[in-house]
């Protein structure tokens, strides 16, 4: 089980994406346009620099939805390797068959 102040600072920085993702979308758009002047960018790219960092999506980790493991994780089912094992053989995850031969 994860620390759960790990866990609580990544659903912290989910939210903050979240909040400026629009913003940091406007402005990136405005950085990378090469048709604009480039003070016009400049401003832009300051603009950015101010937001906080913690609402960059990059700077969201993936983590287990039931242990909050950062490693070993499954995108299609949010869980970690371990969990998707257990909760596999059990037969609790839909669609999930585990090989035999």
């Amino acid at each position: 089980m994860a620390k759960k102040s790990a866990v609580e600072k990544n659903k912290r920085r989910e939210r903050l994406a979240k909040l400026h993702a629009a913003k940091r979308a406007a402005l990136k758009a405005v950085v990378m346009n090469r048709a604009l002047p480039i003070e016009e960018r400049f401003e832009a790219t300051l603009k950015l620099a101010q937001l906080p960092r913690n609402g960059a999506a990059n700077r969201v980790r993936l983590r287990c939805a039931i242990t909050g493991r950062p490693r070993g994780n499954y995108r299609r089912f949010q869980l970690s390797r371990n969990m998707l094992r257990e909760l596999g053989s059990k037969g609790q995850l839909p669609g999930l068959v585990k090989a035999s031969w």
